[in-house]
Parts: C-alpha cells; structure tokens; sequence
C-alpha cells in the first residue's frame, strides 16, 4: 500500500506546479491577447467511463491442517457512471488554490473466476465481482488557467461477490457471500477545460474497501480472508454550471524534437497457470506484480492547426514484484511459492493529439518490450529450491494522457511541459519447465500491466509566453 501512496502522491506533484504560463503560438505568430482570468469556483456535474483491476489476496486453508494457500484474484472489467461536485477557488503564493468536493457512483463489470485448483480429483474456483462501487471525496489543486492538476482523497463503498467451491467427484460444496463494504480512496488527476463550460478530465483512484473473513465449509469449514483493492483508471466530461465560459487561445506551438523524464505506478494482472501431468495437477491462478515505475523518454512531434502527430520512445525500470502467492500444499514439506517481477520495460509509440489551447489531449499505441522474470521456490523431500526464469518479451500497449505547461513555481521556462498519461502494456506469455522434487512441472505467465505516471518534458523550440 505504501507503494501506492507514495506513487499517487508523486504524481500528483508531478502534474499539479502549471503554475505560470502557457504554450502558445507558433514563433512566427504574434502572441495572443491576455484572456480573463479562468475561475474554477462553482458546481459541476459530469460523466466518467473507465477501467478497473482488483487486487484481492485470498488466504485459504481449506482442510484445516495449515497448508494455507495465497492467492490473487484480480477483478478486471469496465464501468461508467456520473459525478457531481463544487469547487472553491482562492489566491496564494503558490497561485490559484481549487478547494472541492466530489461524489460519484458507477456501475461496473469488474470479475474474476479463472482461479481454479485442479489436484488429484479435487477441483477448487474462486471468484469476485464488484458490480458498483461510489466514492465521496475531498479534491485540492492547483490552477493554472484553465488547467486544473489535484489530489483527491475520501470515502469509497460498493458491492462485493465473493464466490468459492470445492468439488469431489459428484459431490459440490460451496460458499456465497454479497456485501456492501466501505472504506478509503486515494488518487490524483487533471482536469482541462475544452471551450465553453465544457472541461474533460483523466483520473487514477486507488479503493481500499477492507478486509474480510468468511467461514466456508469446502473441506473443513475455515476461514477465507479477502484484502479488497481496486485500481480505477478513467476519463471524464464535466459541464460547470455557471461560471465564464471559456473561449481557448491559439493552440500551442508542439511541433518538434523534446526530451524528458517519467515516474508513476503499475499494476500486473499476469494469468498464469501450473501443471504436473504425471500427478495430475493443473492449476490457473493470477500473478499481481505491483510497485513503482520511472525512467525516460524523447520523441518528435508534428502539428497540423490544431492537430498534433508524433512518436514517442521510453524506458524505465520498475519494482513491480508480487512474492505472496503460493498454490499447492504451501505447507512445510511441500511447497510451490512465486516471486514474479517485471525488473524494467520500455515503449516505442505513435500519438495522435488535439490541442486547446496550451492543452494537448491525446491517444498513444505501439510497440513493448521488457523484462520478465519469475522464481518458483519448491519445497519436497529433496529440500527448498529455487528455479529462475528471464525472458525479454515484446508486445503492444495503448493508452491516453493529457499535457500541458509545467514551470516549477516560476523556475523553468515555457519550454517545459509536464504530462498524465494511462497505458496498457500487454507482453505475450513465457513458459517455463522446472521441477518439484523429481516430478516435471510446467509454469505459464501472460504479462499485462496498467501503468498510470507523470512526466515532464523539455521542447526544444521557442514558444511565445501567454499568461492566464
């Protein structure tokens, strides 16, 4: 969890100093007139569609006798709902403060039932669900204009299915539990004005909903303990109610070459599955590798009017790493327990974006690559072993971000810009043969990964300083 709010924290940071100036004309073109100062005081409502993951640890000593299993299941899926909020607008050192309140709810499609345990006549699944969940928050920002970068924080609450069932031949033992829990939410975003009382917005929240226990009866009756936490990445369209509308400046000037750094958050939902054909046991379970991302990037960009094209280069290394799940026995004597990472990983994208004003909103898709690694610890007769695996993958990713003037309370130039971008990395699968004790096991991992970061850039061209 610490890794989470230390990298929505820094986010956050990263995206919120646009404190002074803006991108603006091309050099060749006079700069536009001053605008009237953008006020972001007053209601809103609005709309929201996105994606979720869950990261929900199981613990699960199904006979009773200690051998407890530890487990992801990891509910993915879409959702969409609405938002209302207010906003209270004031000056400061640092610039203008945006003080708000937000309350939203969505209906969502967030499910896993793929965890099965198939050992030796003995078939196992898990299963989770979250089909709505709302958040009440408090959000503080910092405006620069028409750009709004924040931090939000509160209460969060939804609907949890928790399904489990055991079966032995013809016989089926099950266990069902629905609930509303409640807890804590945490995340950051931007928010930019489109033109008119129109503003569009990109968002990481992260939803603890609580732990729970629950005894089923599938074996032995003990307990299951569910950890409840969902990442939601989204977008949303706001209509402010009232206010100045806002009419955009020229479009900034983001054609050519810039340099820059990143830093953010992933999050892994690795399908990954173990078999021993000789006993028979076939397992498929979901690896979590989650932590904190950084690195680099350049790229080039082309403007036509508005419109803005580009390709983009990036490299980071990562501490994502999931070293809790272990299937099978888990007990003492018999053991297979993973510590999967993904150590560094990179991208080669296009972009296609349309700026408003100093804002560039855009999509991005191409090429990734990185570095996979799993150990697989075992515990037999022969004693612990440890068996390790590194594959360098290659595959695809696809996202959106927004970018905008970024000057470090007055210390940079208007040649720096900084930028809030989803992406998701899929990376094929790897396939590795190991052995536990002296019978022939086989361990697959589909690699895919939801990373939410900031970054910022250095353009090397010479845009003219229009002020809000």
């Amino acid at each position: 969890m610490k890794k989470y709010l230390l990298a929505t924290a820094l986010v956050a940071l990263g995206s919120a100093p646009t404190l002074a100036a803006d991108l603006a004309a091309r050099p060749y073109t006079k700069a536009p007139a001053l605008a009237a100062v953008y006020d972001w005081t007053g209601f809103y409502i609005g709309v929201n569609a996105g994606v979720g993951i869950g990261r929900d640890r199981f613990q699960h000593d199904w006979l009773g006798n200690g051998s407890v299993n530890s487990f992801y299941v990891s509910p993915q899926g879409g959702f969409g709902g609405g938002q209302v909020g207010y906003n209270w607008q004031t000056g400061s050192m640092l610039g203008p403060i945006v003080f708000g309140v937000e309350a939203d709810i969505q209906g969502a499609g967030l499910s896993d039932d793929r965890t099965t345990f198939n050992e030796i006549g003995v078939l196992r699944n898990y299963s989770q669900k979250l089909d709505w969940f709302g958040t009440a928050r408090g959000r503080i920002g910092i405006a620069n204009g028409p750009v709004l970068s924040y931090v939000t924080a509160g209460f969060a609450y939804g609907n949890v299915k928790t399904n489990a069932s055991a079966s032995f031949g013809a016989i089926t033992n099950t266990f069902s539990n629905e609930r509303t829990a409640g807890g804590w939410v945490v995340g950051s975003g931007v928010e930019a004005a489109l033109g008119g009382n129109w503003t569009g917005k990109i968002e990481y929240l992260y939803l603890n909903l609580g732990n729970r226990s629950d005894l089923a009866t599938l074996g032995a009756t003990t307990p299951i303990q569910t950890e409840l936490r969902e990442n939601i990445f989204r977008v949303g369209l706001n209509y402010r109610i009232g206010g100045r509308p806002y009419a955009p400046v020229a479009a900034a000037n983001w054609a050519g070459f810039y340099l820059g750094g990143n830093f953010g958050s992933g999050t892994g939902r690795d399908r990954s599955t173990l078999s021993l054909p000789a006993v028979p046991i076939a397992q498929t379970f979901n690896l979590a590798p989650d932590g904190i991302n950084g690195g680099v990037q350049a790229g080039y960009n082309w403007q036509a009017a508005n419109w803005v094209f580009g390709l983009e280069a990036d490299i980071q290394g990562s501490t994502q790493q999931d070293n809790k799940t272990c299937i099978l026995a888990c007990t003492p004597g018999l053991t297979v327990a993973y510590d999967a990472t993904l150590p560094w990983f990179g991208t080669l994208r296009g972009r296609l974006g349309y700026s408003i004003g100093s804002t560039l909103f855009y999509a991005t898709g191409g090429l990734a690559y990185g570095s996979v690694k799993t150990k697989i610890n075992t515990a037999s007769f022969v004693g612990p072993v440890t068996q390790s695996f590194e594959h360098t993958k290659a595959g695809w990713t696809a996202g959106a971000g927004i970018e905008t003037p970024f000057t470090l309370l007055g210390l940079l130039g208007p040649n720096w810009t900084t930028k809030t971008e989803y992406l998701y990395v899929d990376l094929g699968s790897t396939s590795d043969n190991f052995i536990i004790g002296a019978t022939p096991a086989m361990s697959t991992r589909s690699v895919t990964e939801h990373i939410f970061r900031t970054g910022i850039n250095y353009h090397f061209n010479s845009p003219v300083v229009a002020k809000y």
